[in-house]
């Protein structure tokens, strides 16, 4: 084995030795940092998840101490819409169905979540609205369906407008929810075309 004062004498001795090893040191430290920092996001990505969960749980249970539907609805528009997001994801779950969670919310292409339905794959677009919602969304999703060859839910808190109204029945694919059909959703029943269907 080589001692110290000559492993330094050789490193010394040459530059081009004493610059691969420093090369080395510093990718193997970079490459730990970036794990580290990997680990990191992904732990607080799953902590956000988290507590996006356990609010809509909250608010799931809050719903059902509200007075009256206009109160429920009002309430809906002023939550995070994530939190909306896994409030719906929630509420299909507690129906016994088979949801399909984001990895992430943002950057998802309009594309919240998914549910099973009688073995069917449902896709799930997600619009915490105060406002009316815009004929551009609804087009959006119904492409997103065309490219998928499935059906899905259009499900949101604002007004749907009399443009809104006509694009929807160019896109046959999208089961609109909102207003009672979102409140009756959230209370444990799921309309789809068929109509009622209590879990």
């Amino acid at each position: 084995m080589m001692q110290a004062p000559v492993i330094t004498a050789a490193l010394l001795a040459s530059p081009v030795l004493m610059t691969c090893l420093t090369f080395c040191l510093l990718t193997v430290l970079l490459m730990l940092i970036l794990r580290e920092c990997r680990r990191k996001r992904g732990c607080i990505r799953t902590r956000r998840h988290q507590r996006y969960r356990a609010t809509a749980a909250r608010v799931l249970a809050r719903l059902k101490t509200l007075p009256g539907d206009a109160h429920r609805l009002k309430y809906l528009r002023k939550i995070n819409p994530y939190v909306f997001e896994e409030l719906l994801l929630l509420a299909l779950t507690q129906q016994g169905m088979t949801v399909i969670h984001n990895p992430c919310y943002s950057g998802d292409g309009g594309l919240d979540g998914q549910v099973m339905i009688n073995g069917e794959r449902w896709l799930i677009q997600a619009k915490r609205y105060g406002r009316t919602i815009r004929p551009a969304h609804i087009d959006a999703f119904g492409e997103l369906l065309r490219r998928e060859d499935c059906r899905g839910f259009f499900i949101h808190t604002g007004r749907t407008g009399p443009v809104s109204r006509a694009r929807l029945t160019l896109w046959p694919d999208i089961e609109l929810v909102s207003g009672q059909r979102l409140l009756k959703l959230l209370n444990g029943t799921l309309l789809t075309e068929k109509g009622e269907n209590k879990s």
